[in-house]
């Protein structure tokens, strides 16, 4: 029964990960230069404000298969607090903040009417950081990055996403020197 959940566990992560590219892609490439066009599409909007709700499902399936595997010793604690596990505590604690983080800007993403537009937008860049972390503890982690395809899709997409939030930050350093 554990290779089941270890199964489920790879798969649903591993599609937790893809909705977080996509949603992370799709938010931030029509804010940058060579992809501003993509600013207007209807259709990159709607898949940037729908890919959370693959997100969700597909990370509670990783955590809880993750919970119920016997092998993998994975404590209820351990989703909320970073790097207490016996093992791996660096690639674990790392899915744990990336799980933290993904919590964070979606909640603060419903309650975005409630909020200020600078709280939320601030709130909101912590989807940078919850990529980041979650890359790393697939990265470190992760058993699917053996297969060439996976690698070159996990690899592709962390190149882009960092381009682009290089590309971004770079145009607006000149704005808030001017601001200043």
């Amino acid at each position: 029964m554990d290779l089941f959940f270890w199964e489920l566990a790879r798969a649903s992560g591993l599609a937790a990960y893809v909705a977080l590219c996509i949603a992370v892609l799709t938010g931030l490439a029509p804010r940058t230069a060579a992809l501003g066009f993509l600013a207007t599409n209807r259709a990159v909007r709607t898949l940037h404000d729908w890919t959370p709700w693959i997100v969700i499902p597909a990370a509670l399936t990783h955590v809880v298969a993750l919970l119920l595997d016997a092998t993998a010793r994975i404590s209820v604690l351990d989703l909320i607090i970073p790097f207490q596990t016996s093992y791996g505590q660096l690639a674990i604690g790392l899915g744990t903040i990336s799980l933290d983080l993904v919590v964070i800007v979606i909640v603060t993403t419903w309650l975005r009417r409630r909020l200020s537009n600078g709280a939320w937008q601030n709130l909101h860049r912590l989807s940078y950081v919850g990529f980041v972390t979650m890359f790393l503890h697939s990265i470190l982690s992760g058993t699917d990055l053996a297969s060439p395809i996976i690698a070159a899709m996990s690899w592709a997409s962390a190149i882009a996403i960092g381009y682009y939030s290089l590309e971004r930050v770079g145009r607006a350093l000149p704005i808030a020197k001017a601001r200043a």
